[in-house]
């Protein structure tokens, strides 16, 4: 895979509307950097692309450099963090949808 076509994402980033130097702080600032990270489409990827790079700094998919060399330490025989992280993305997804549909039964067979 090329880095452009791995990269794309980041164009519908939250973070591209925001002042790059409060991604890349220090210390407590950190925290705060990660709230850009909430709700945006992109997190997941942004995310898996800097643990499958070993992106050193900054905050990434609402990670800390530390958080993420922490993941990293915990999970080392993880090959592959952009399938990991979408696979538990889909199966989020499928579990919520029957979630969706069985909250659902219940209030139709109760009406």
């Amino acid at each position: 895979m090329r880095v452009s076509e791995s990269y794309g994402w980041s164009e519908h980033g939250l973070c591209r509307s925001t002042d790059p130097d409060r991604l890349f702080a220090e210390g407590a600032a950190q925290h705060r950097a990660k709230t850009v990270c909430t709700g945006c489409p992109v997190r997941t990827e942004c995310l898996a692309y800097a643990l499958d790079t070993r992106v050193e700094f900054g905050v990434w998919g609402g990670m800390t450099e530390r958080e993420r060399r922490a993941l990293l330490r915990r999970r080392p025989t993880v090959t592959s963090w952009r399938g990991l992280l979408e696979q538990a993305r889909e199966q989020y997804r499928q579990q919520a949808e029957a979630t969706d549909a069985t909250a659902l039964d219940t209030v139709l067979r109760a009406g």
